[in-house]
């Protein structure tokens, strides 16, 4: 349930505009740092998924980052 519920929340900061509109931030990652969030949750679980996220959100917004780094979900 709680999965789910964190999931839909994703999907939904995702769909109104990520961090670009919420935060004006464009994340360096490519898949974006919600995408990857959203699958480390479907793939490992709630608690695994939010600890890699968060680690992923906290390498990005490098205002330094011209090119998207490619880093997917292993």
């Amino acid at each position: 349930m709680v999965k789910k519920l964190i999931l839909l929340a994703i999907r939904k900061y995702q769909t109104t505009g990520g961090s670009k509109q919420h935060f004006n931030l464009e994340c360096n990652f490519e898949p974006t740092c919600s995408e990857y969030t959203y699958q480390a949750i479907s793939q490992y679980g709630v608690l695994a998924g939010v600890s890699k996220g968060l680690q992923r959100i906290k390498r990005c917004n490098d205002p330094d980052c011209i090119h998207k780094i490619n880093d997917p979900l292993v």
